[in-house]
């Protein structure tokens, strides 16, 4: 692991990372653990004790705030920033949004999911960050140079980090909010950690007392859509599966990359995998899907596997269908089908268009769009020769 201070020179490094430096604020969570690790990092996500908004104006664009919670979200150029107001936070029951009131940074990281994201850094000798050179406290790592720094975190945070742990930081967090129990499954499968034995344990038990059944379905569906978005996002469906969080779904690996393999870059990969596993129509439901999204997730479980067939025939099964349930379909079938719908027969057109055919002769009414189909049939089968003039012709034929 990196100290503290190498941690801080490997953010100052970056330009992103360099903006929120010497800032009145706390580097707090997810870019803290990364940064110690060693590894890559996203988001910045920041502390404020006390009145946050001069942070929030000097770092850049507010693009989204809650008032209710104390945050902001903010952006400069290709940099994005999550600032909170420390706060401390309750439960009225279990499941409810927490209800928060200002608090000090301790109490903010009391209130994090894990230990290992219950760890706040910041370089020595700003407002809030102790006395110049200060060491980092409560770590027991000496700092050997670079960038003086100071580290607050819960007990035993940094023991949990170094043996790549996953530890709550009281008995009822997941019962408060059973959203973590997705956060236990992707940390575990991106991170590699694992949980300790109580953890497990209160992430069964709470799972067995339904425990999900207490968060609304948009709630669960956002943490849903952030384990499709994952780097391996067929792992964390299985590790979800297997702790309790989702059911019903075929996670074959095959199948599923197989249908990201066909996708095409306008296609979504988190709707193709999803719609490659589940069960049918039904399951997407609840989740706080779109309208579109829904109807893209129906498709995939229901559209049978494709079949060789001519072109014409493909086309006009396939057409309106999305991109998504074409290659989950190929991926169940003939998969040199569906690629080459999806890369070439779907683009086919026509130079003609049903102003040509009446401007011909044609009586407007549905002979117009059959002869319309015919043509496209048989420049798609490879039987006319593209060109509005051949067209034409096999149109009046």
């Amino acid at each position: 692991m990196r100290t503290p201070s190498e941690a801080l020179d490997a953010l100052r490094a970056t330009p992103c990372g360099a903006a929120a430096l010497d800032l009145p604020a706390w580097l707090v969570g997810g870019v803290v653990r990364d940064l110690l690790l060693g590894r890559a990092w996203k988001d910045v996500d920041l502390v404020v004790e006390g009145e946050a908004e001069t942070v929030v104006g000097d770092l850049g664009t507010v693009v989204a705030e809650h008032g209710r919670f104390g945050t902001w979200e903010v952006r400069r150029g290709d940099c994005a920033y999550n600032v909170v107001r420390a706060r401390a936070e309750s439960y009225a029951a279990p499941g409810a949004l927490p209800d928060v009131r200002p608090g000090t940074l301790e109490d903010d990281l009391a209130r994090r999911d894990f230990t290992v994201n219950a760890i706040a850094l910041r370089a020595a000798g700003g407002e809030g960050g102790g006395p110049e050179g200060a060491p980092a406290a409560g770590t027991g790592l000496a700092l050997r140079g670079g960038t003086p720094a100071v580290l607050r975190s819960v007990p035993g945070a940094l023991d949990d980090l170094a043996a790549r742990r996953l530890r709550v930081l009281h008995d009822r967090s997941f019962r408060d909010d059973p959203t973590r129990l997705w956060r236990l499954v992707r940390y575990a499968v991106r991170l590699g950690f694992l949980p300790d034995e109580r953890t497990s344990e209160l992430a069964a038990e709470a799972v067995a007392a339904g425990a999900l059944e207490t968060v609304s379905g948009d709630r669960l569906g956002a943490e849903l859509r952030l384990a499709l978005r994952e780097p391996d996002p067929l792992a964390v469906l299985h590790a979800a599966q297997n702790l309790g969080l989702v059911r019903g779904l075929d996670l074959d690996p095959a199948r599923v990359a197989r249908a990201l393999d066909l996708l095409p870059p306008d296609g979504r990969p988190d709707l193709a995998l999803l719609g490659a596993v589940i069960p049918g129509a039904a399951w997407a439901r609840g989740w706080g899907f779109t309208a579109a999204e829904e109807h893209v997730l129906a498709r995939a479980a229901e559209l049978a596997p494709l079949s060789a067939d001519r072109p014409s025939a493909v086309a006009e099964r396939l057409r309106g269908e999305p991109v998504e349930a074409v290659a989950v379909a190929g991926a169940r079938g003939d998969g040199e089908v569906a690629e080459r719908y999806l890369l070439q027969w779907r683009r086919v057109g026509l130079e003609i268009t049903g102003h040509d055919l009446l401007e011909a002769g044609v009586p407007q009414g549905p002979e117009v769009g059959e002869r319309l189909r015919r043509v496209l049939a048989l420049r798609l089968d490879g039987e006319l020769a593209p060109g509005r003039e051949a067209e034409l012709r096999a149109a009046l034929d």
